[in-house]
């Protein structure tokens, strides 16, 4: 160990200049000559040896390789006006310091689709482009060193089978034959993904970068944008000190300069620089002697990944909370100026515990010499993922901002946002990379929090039901969350703390993921019983809730929405779509009077769904206010067969079937405090929702509680009303629909009025849908499972094949067994049609059955009803 310690050849300082990495490429630039750029277009300055445009159709701020990824592939569709500003050079940032690596792997769902097609782009980028690119393709492999980390790879697998992307679960022996220099007295699987590697980041970038030029599109740089200025009618004046570009659009892709352009127009963007090291070595004997290059490998106990880099090492740690580095000096002051291409001091001892795991694990590394330390900026997000799409609050401003692995993104995400900004939608769903998941909620202490979370989460155990608790609570706490707090088990949803379930006496309690039933599977159980049998009480504050009103708002909302708008006092379950005929939200509507409206939309959806309504106010020049009052109304879920009884103790309004029937809304009081209550319930069964001022939520829920004592009142969580709405076959938005689904191949046509005379958006294309027939539907399934139960995305298997996906699922208590949904092509999707369910590497029989298997409360009344009119 001790030559680790004293063969650091270099030790790199702030402000010195040196590139990294040891396979950089010469470049051979393509930039025409400054007189070919004049004689190209129209009359204008010349600036930077180029033509000034003052112009675009969308104009990028920042070099990096996401940015210059975005200026590609918009001039490569044909986007005629595309324009990229830098404010030094070219992959000055976190770009040009990148260990550069690629893989196929990611354990979200569509961020997959982001890896797949960068690793795709950049196999064929040099022979379109004439740029060479560096790219290694070794392969990679994740370690697994104890059983719980088998049991995340056989998670992970299970929610691969349905993709494209190539991924096997090996044994020990595959993995040393892969990866020889080894040592396996701890290895007892591995994730291997073949086709992974590394590539250079700066040649990536100029490759990038000239393609872009050869599309058309015009990279200035220097060029630091000054200012940036909205005008009337929805454009920026993007100024700098060369001139002012009036731009259509503006995308901030500025890595760790990302807050200060968004200061600029008043967002203060949740970013945070993170100081990452990684390790280079001399040449290593052992590895020259190899005859193929090594796939890279992470270690995932060790917290690290550890690749070739020419006949030596690379070796890059992810630091413990305690010890990992914030710049956040660059949160309070902002970027030194001038700072593009320098590194941070290096600090060796804080990284020797990776140190030793790593020449534990690989012990060619104990007699290696280091030749250079890199410490440089990568900028996080409070949760790690990027902030991609346009910002609501404000018109045609886009981030592509908060990249922790912008290499391996930077091909996807200038893809799928040239598709969006092309076509007027997402091409596929990747809701939690929205840039509107954040808003004044995210301080910078609790920015902060995360991010030193987040970095040491790289590699810790990917459970299902994860919870992370730095930074929390927030300052979005309803009315009762001091009353519930240490009652049960916590989650947070879009900043808020929200109870997933209850503790009793005698219950194993606190949060303890598995990838089997834990904890909490006999508390739900409980729960549900309540809910079925009694009365419960459920703190729903965290949907999103919007005022709608206006001259203009029925037109506007029947523009927006599949479904007919409800009359005044009635309330009806509505659909936004997007132009191709994709689910974008879900929205619960009241029409409290006429031309006033309350929406009420997923806590996840907030923000996402408002700027979409905002988009379409401005396009449509509507005449309505809305305002966002989700912070100012709390909501409680009163739910089971005694709810009734114990509401209308504390009110004077008729509570009974025929006084206050389903899907209808009033104004009541209840114990004295004014609130409106709409009959509706997620549980299925007899319930309300209660909207309440914050200030008075706590007394109407104490109210509540007391009155409710002789018929059994309790809480319960979201745990428990999943497993309750899913037994009643209500689908969930971001699960059975969203921006990869159709409406009508998720079972919603019910809530789809295609023949209503409001030409709302996407009715064209459903209507194509519809005549050209559906090719998948949405099937439910019952299952017969041990300790383990669905939660959505794994595979689904028919014969052999792989034949769909599930999409969410639960134990259901009342009929003691597992449930899903799931997308199956249609000859498949047939009640008593047998297919089999993977979970955890297992195959789980199961059946297509018909839904629901338990009838909603209104069902069983009405179905009671018939009965006795026939007797």
């Amino acid at each position: 160990m001790s030559r680790i310690f004293n063969a650091i050849n270099i030790q790199l300082r702030r402000n010195v200049y040196t590139y990294p990495c040891l396979w950089r490429i010469p470049q051979r630039s393509v930039c025409c000559t400054p007189q070919k750029c004049a004689a190209e277009g129209d009359s204008g300055t010349t600036v930077l040896g180029k033509r000034w445009k003052d112009t675009a159709e969308t104009l990028i701020i920042g070099g990096g390789c996401v940015g210059v990824s975005l200026a590609y592939h918009l001039a490569k569709a044909g986007m005629k006006d595309v324009v990229l500003l830098e404010k030094s050079e070219l992959t000055a940032g976190s770009t040009w310091h990148a260990a550069g690596l690629t893989t196929y792997y990611h354990p979200g769902i569509n961020l997959k689709k982001v890896h797949y097609y960068s690793i795709k782009l950049y196999e064929k980028l040099e022979e379109e482009t004439g740029q060479a690119v560096g790219f290694h393709q070794p392969g990679s492999i994740r370690i697994a060193s104890t059983p719980v980390r088998v049991d995340e790879l056989k998670y992970q697998m299970t929610r691969t089978h349905w993709h494209t992307t190539p991924q096997f679960l090996i044994g020990p022996e595959k993995v040393q034959e892969l990866f020889p220099l080894l040592n396996m007295s701890k290895v007892l699987a591995g994730l291997y993904n073949p086709g992974d590697g590394h590539i250079d980041p700066y040649s990536l970038t100029m490759a990038l970068a000239a393609g872009a030029r050869m599309y058309g599109a015009q990279i200035y740089n220097p060029a630091p944008v000054t200012a940036l200025t909205p005008t009337s009618d929805g454009k920026w004046d993007v100024q700098t000190p060369h001139g002012t570009i009036r731009a259509n659009r503006i995308v901030n892709a500025t890595g760790f300069w990302a807050r200060e352009v968004g200061k600029m127009i008043g967002f203060e963007h949740p970013t945070i620089p993170v100081h990452h090291q990684y390790v280079v070595t001399a040449t290593v004997p052992e590895v020259k002697a190899l005859k193929t290059e090594l796939p890279v490998i992470r270690d995932l106990e060790g917290s690290y990944y550890l690749r070739q880099e020419r006949d030596g090492l690379l070796f890059g740690p992810y630091e413990k909370e305690e010890k990992m580095m914030l710049q956040d000096s660059w949160v309070r002051d902002g970027v030194p100026p001038g700072f593009g291409k320098e590194l941070f001091e290096s600090d060796l001892d804080r990284i020797m515990d990776h140190v030793e795991f790593a020449m534990e694990m690989v012990p060619v590394l104990k007699n290696a010499d280091i030749i250079n330390i890199v410490s440089g900026p990568i900028t996080y997000t409070p949760d790690l993922l990027p902030m991609v799409g346009p910002h609501q609050g404000v018109l045609n401003y886009w981030t592509a901002i908060g990249f922790g692995y912008g290499v391996i993104h930077a091909g996807g995400m200038g893809k799928f946002l040239s598709d969006w900004i092309m076509t007027g939608e997402p091409p596929y769903d990747l809701i939690e990379c929205d840039p509107n998941r954040y808003s004044k909620w995210t301080t910078v202490p609790y920015m902060c929090a995360k991010a030193r979370e987040s970095y040491g989460f790289n590699n810790v155990v990917g459970y299902p039901k994860e919870e992370r608790f730095a930074g929390r609570p927030t300052s979005r706490v309803s009315g009762v969350y001091d009353l519930l707090k240490s009652k049960g088990s916590m989650g947070a949803h879009a900043g808020w703390e929200q109870p997933h379930w209850f503790y009793k006496s005698g219950d194993d309690v606190g949060y303890k993921p598995s990838f089997r039933r834990t904890n909490w599977f006999k508390p739900v159980g409980r729960e549900c019983k309540l809910v079925m049998e009694k009365v419960g009480v459920i703190d729903l504050t965290p949907f999103g809730k919007f005022m709608v009103k206006g001259k203009d708002s029925i037109k506007l909302l029947d523009h927006l929405f599949a479904n007919i708008m409800p009359k005044v006092g009635l309330t009806n379950i509505s659909h936004m779509l997007t132009p191709k005929g994709r689910v974008y939200a879900e929205v619960t509507i009241t029409q409290l009077a006429p031309g006033e409206f309350l929406l009420i939309t997923g806590s996840g959806s907030e923000l996402h769904d408002l700027r979409w309504i905002e988009k379409e106010v401005a396009a449509g020049g509507y005449d309505v206010d809305i305002t966002n009052v989700t912070e100012d109304i709390g909501v409680l879920g009163v739910a089971g067969p005694k709810s009734r009884e114990v509401l209308q103790k504390l009110t004077d309004t008729d509570m009974s079937d025929a006084g206050f029937k389903f899907l209808h809304c009033k104004s009541i009081k209840l114990a004295g405090i004014p609130l409106r209550a709409i009959r509706i319930s997620y549980t299925g069964e007899l319930g309300w929702e209660l909207y309440i001022d914050q200030k008075n939520m706590a007394a109407v829920y104490q109210a509540i509680m007391e009155a409710g004592q002789n018929e059994g009142i309790d809480n319960f969580g979201t745990y428990a009303m999943n497993s309750l709405r899913l037994e009643k076959g209500f689908r969930g938005w971001g699960a059975e629909m969203n921006c990869d689904t159709n409406p009508l191949e998720a079972g919603l046509d019910y809530f789809i009025k295609l023949n209503k005379p409001a030409d709302f958006i996407g009715k064209k294309a459903l209507q194509e849908i519809k005549a050209n027939g559906l090719k998948r539907k949405l099937a439910y399934l019952t299952m017969d499972t041990e300790d383990i139960d669905p939660e959505g995305n794994e595979t689904i298997w028919h014969k052999g094949k792989v034949v769909g996906n599930t999409t969410s699922g639960a134990y259901s208590y009342t009929t003691q067994q597992s449930l899903a949904f799931g997308y199956l092509p249609v000859e498949l999707a047939t009640v008593g049609q047998k297919v089999e369910v993977e979970l955890l590497g297992r195959k789980y029989s199961a059946m297509v059955v018909q839904e629901p298997l338990v009838l909603t409360e209104p069902t069983r009344t009405r179905l009671q009803k018939k009965a006795k009119s026939s007797v």
